[in-house]
C-alpha cells in the first residue's frame, strides 16, 4: 500500500511539472501573439478625400434648419470630427456615448452627418438624446465619398483632412486622433513605419 501511495505521489508530481511547463509555454506564446497582433485602428479604405488634402467645402443644414460650413478653416481653431451615421445602424448607436465624450473636448468639434427622411432622424435624435450638431445632407456624404457606415473624417482647424476611416469602436475613433498626433494618415501606416525601423 505504501508503494502504491509513493507511485501515485510521484505520478502526480510529474503531472504538475508537465502542466507547469505547458502553462509557461502558453504564456510565452500569448506574449508573442500580443507583439504580433497590434491595434488595427480605423480601417482606411481608398474611398474618401485624400489625407493631407483640403477637405471638400460645402454648406449643410442641421435638423433645426441652421446652415453649417463643413470643411472650411475653423475660426475657433478647433479640429472637426465628422461622423457619418444612420438611425438603423446598431454600431453607430453604440458609438454615440463615445462621440458625446469626445465632443466635450475643448479642442475638438464633433459633428454628426447623415441623409434621408427628416422625421426619422428627428425621432432618432430625440430617442437617443443626441446633443451634438446633426447635419442632414446627401451632398455631404457624396462629397466625402462615404460608402460604408459608420465612417469618420478628421479635419484639422485649417480645413485639411488628417485621418479617416471605417470605425467600429471607440478605439477606432481614438486612432484617428492618434494618427493625426503621429503625423500619419492611419495607424496602419504608423505600424508599417515602426516595423521598417525595427527591421533596419
Amino acid at each position: 500500500m505504501t508503494e502504491a501511495l509513493l507511485v501515485s505521489n510521484a505520478l502526480l508530481w510529474v503531472a504538475v511539472l508537465v502542466l507547469g511547463a505547458v502553462v509557461v509555454a502558453l504564456v510565452r506564446q500569448i506574449g508573442v501573439l500580443h507583439e504580433r497582433v497590434r491595434p488595427a485602428g480605423a480601417l482606411a479604405l481608398s474611398a474618401g478625400p485624400t489625407v493631407g488634402a483640403a477637405a471638400p467645402r460645402l454648406e449643410a443644414i442641421d435638423l433645426a434648419g441652421v446652415a453649417h460650413a463643413v470643411g472650411h478653416a475653423s475660426p475657433d481653431g478647433r479640429d472637426t470630427l465628422l461622423f457619418f451615421l444612420s438611425p438603423s445602424c446598431p454600431v453607430c448607436k453604440a458609438l454615440l456615448p463615445a462621440l458625446a465624450s469626445l465632443g466635450r473636448d475643448a479642442q475638438l468639434r464633433v459633428v454628426l452627418a447623415s441623409d434621408g427622411d427628416l422625421a426619422e432622424h428627428a425621432a432618432f435624435v430625440a430617442r437617443e438624446r443626441i446633443t451634438l450638431p446633426y447635419l442632414l445632407s446627401a451632398p455631404l456624404g457624396l462629397a466625402y465619398r462615404v460608402g460604408k457606415l459608420p465612417w469618420a473624417v478628421l479635419i484639422d482647424a485649417a480645413g485639411i483632412v488628417r485621418a479617416q476611416g471605417l470605425v467600429n469602436s471607440r478605439e477606432h475613433l481614438e486612432s484617428l486622433l492618434e494618427a493625426q498626433a503621429q503625423g500619419v494618415a492611419s495607424i496602419q501606416e504608423w505600424l508599417q513605419r515602426e516595423r521598417s525601423k525595427g527591421a533596419a
